[in-house]
């Protein structure tokens, strides 16, 4: 874990709301000068605390989405079974999201999919086509009720 100070964390939350704010105006919000903010951010960077700077796309500009969470018991639950299975979900682009979980459900995936196609194909070529997944238990969203990407920062201990 990396360790922030006050000033890191008031960059890091300003960041996670408006990453293309002008280095001017984030060193306004976070009370510093122009040059400690822009070496803090290279600083938080350089440190992997800040792993990319991206455009979040708005769901309705690029047209219909069916979202989808799958949970995947897997029939093998050695190691090398895990990864194999992980190395290929995450080179799926429909599959936004990879988690290993426990108990009961090995991997949670979030998958963003134009339609019930795009999902029938995904099932084939990364669940059906393995004989390691036993299970898939998949819920589609109706409704986005919250969506963010911020993470909440720990306080100073």
């Amino acid at each position: 874990m990396i360790s922030f100070d006050e000033l890191d964390r008031r960059i890091l939350a300003a960041l996670q709301v408006d990453a293309t704010v002008t280095n001017q105006a984030l060193a306004l919000r976070v009370f510093a000068s122009p040059a400690t903010t822009l070496r803090r951010v290279r600083t938080l960077t350089e440190s992997g605390a800040i792993q990319k700077t991206v455009a979040i796309l708005s769901p309705e500009s690029v047209g219909e989405l069916l979202i989808a969470i799958s949970e995947i018991t897997l029939s093998d639950q050695h190691a090398e079974a895990f990864d194999a299975f992980e190395r290929g979900v995450v080179a799926a682009p429909e599959v936004t999201q990879c988690y290993r979980t426990a108990p009961s459900v090995d991997f949670t995936l979030v998958l963003t999919l134009t339609g019930m196609a795009q999902y029938n194909a995904l099932v084939q070529r990364l669940f059906s086509a393995t004989n390691n997944v036993r299970n898939v238990r998949t819920r589609f969203a109706t409704k986005r009720s919250k969506f963010s990407t911020e993470i909440p920062l720990p306080s100073r201990n």
